[in-house]
This record gives structure tokens, C-alpha cells and sequence, in this order.
């Protein structure tokens, strides 16, 4: 294994953490990762290899966008309200070292719609919505990265 492989595989494993802790640009550090090889590797076969990833990262991100965003519109959760609660998951984060921020995005999604709905109930409601719904953001990105990981490999195994 040459020492290129093993600098993208790099690539690909901290792009994997980036998709389940949300703090860095997973697919994008994964699809960095095919890119390198391909550029060290050359030949048709490896720019193929770069297409069809470019592809399934397309289709992913498309996916990514419309399913969850769909689900917290009919919920009635707006994009400020994930934004505010980003917000509220920092200052959390920067308070209480370690798990502000896990307990801050929830917190601020509740608290944004408990502003603007009547009742804790709806706001309540609402908040499982958008946590579900990014919860499947999650799960997408987390196949669509698979399957470009899945991709690289059987090209490295076949070439």
C-alpha cells in the first residue's frame, strides 16, 4: 500500500468523524481524498473513479437537502430556528466544556419554538421533528459517504 493511499484513506477517516460530529466537511474531506489519489494515480480508470464519487456526492447532498428540509417545513421549523440554536449550542459549548453544545442545539430549538408557538406541547413537538429530521440528515450523509468510500476501495482493489 503506497504511502498516497494511505494519506487519503486519512482523508476519509477524518472525513467519516466529520459526518457523525458534524464539526467538519465530511464528504467534501472524502471526495478531497479520491482527488488526491486520482491526481497521483492518473489513467482514465482513476478519473472515472472521481466522477461516479462526484456523482453519488451530488445526489447525497441533493438528498441531504430536500428530504430533512421537508419534514421540519411541514413541521413549521424555519432555518433560523436551526440557525439560533447553532447559536445557543456555542455559547453552551464555550459554558459547559464537552457537552454544552450537545445539550445547547437541542435546547435552543425548543426554546426558538417556544417563542413562537402557544404552547409547550407544540414546542415540544416541534423540536423532536427538527431532531429527527436531522438525525436523517446524518444518516444520508453517512450512506452517501459509504458508498464513496465503498467506491475508492473497490477501485483500488480492481486496479
Amino acid at each position: 500500500m503506497s504511502a498516497i493511499v494511505l494519506v487519503c484513506a486519512g482523508f476519509m477517516l477524518v472525513g467519516l468523524v466529520g459526518v457523525v460530529l458534524p464539526v467538519m466537511p465530511g464528504l467534501l474531506l472524502i471526495w478531497v481524498g479520491v482527488l488526491l489519489w486520482a491526481l497521483t494515480e492518473g489513467g482514465a480508470a482513476a478519473w472515472w473513479v472521481v466522477g461516479i464519487v462526484t456523482a453519488l456526492y451530488a445526489v447525497g447532498a441533493v438528498v441531504e437537502y430536500l428530504v430533512p428540509g421537508q419534514r421540519m417545513r411541514r413541521a413549521g421549523v424555519r432555518t433560523s430556528t436551526l440557525v439560533l440554536a447553532v447559536v445557543v449550542a456555542i455559547a453552551l459549548g464555550i459554558l459547559i466544556p464537552v457537552i454544552g453544545a450537545l445539550l445547547g442545539f437541542p435546547l435552543g430549538i425548543y426554546l426558538v419554538q417556544r417563542v413562537r408557538r402557544d404552547s409547550h406541547e407544540d414546542a415540544w413537538r416541534a423540536t423532536g421533528h427538527a431532531l429527527r429530521a436531522i438525525g436523517l440528515n446524518i444518516l444520508i450523509e453517512l450512506a452517501t459517504a459509504l458508498l464513496m468510500i465503498a467506491t475508492w476501495v473497490a477501485a483500488l482493489w480492481l486496479l
